[in-house]
């Protein structure tokens, strides 16, 4: 039995989660590697001004496996703050563990617990990992659609 344990990032964890967050962009998603005083700013921000999101962590003796990150909004509909469900990565050795799950389930029980409207995320189309694992906690594809523009 894994004997990992889910907590917030704090600042002894910036190293290891910047290195967690290339594999994610780089590797995973197979984007141009961030600019690293960015990355590094963006997560200290995470950490000491808990206002804008916050970032989870997994770690099991003494090594991250895994991260996410909530950002908070405001939805006018419900007249309540909302949180994005920004990334949610799991390094590979150690997937199949149901790490995931608990990730997820840590930051739903973090937007219920501060009463959250909701917490809304999206994943690639082509991602049927994820897409499988939001199916499993419940998630439903929203009525809305989202547009992005570069």
């Amino acid at each position: 039995m894994s004997s990992f344990k889910i907590r917030k990032a704090k600042v002894e964890d910036i190293p290891a989660l910047k290195n967690l967050m290339e594999q994610y962009i780089v590797d995973f998603y197979k984007q141009p590697k961030p600019n690293e005083d960015s990355l590094l700013q963006l997560i200290e921000e995470l950490i000491h001004d808990q206002r804008m999101g916050l970032q989870f962590v997994v770690e099991e003796n003494d090594e991250l496996l895994g991260f996410s990150t909530l950002y908070f909004t405001f939805s006018t509909l419900s007249v309540k703050r909302q949180a994005c469900l920004n990334d949610l990565f799991v390094v590979p050795k150690a997937r199949g563990k149901k790490i995931g799950e608990q990730l997820f389930q840590t930051n739903l029980a973090y937007i219920r617990e501060h009463d959250f409207s909701s917490m809304i995320w999206e994943t690639a189309k082509d991602n049927l990992v994820a897409q499988s694992l939001y199916n499993k906690m419940g998630g439903q594809l929203s009525e809305w659609l989202v547009y992005e523009i570069r």
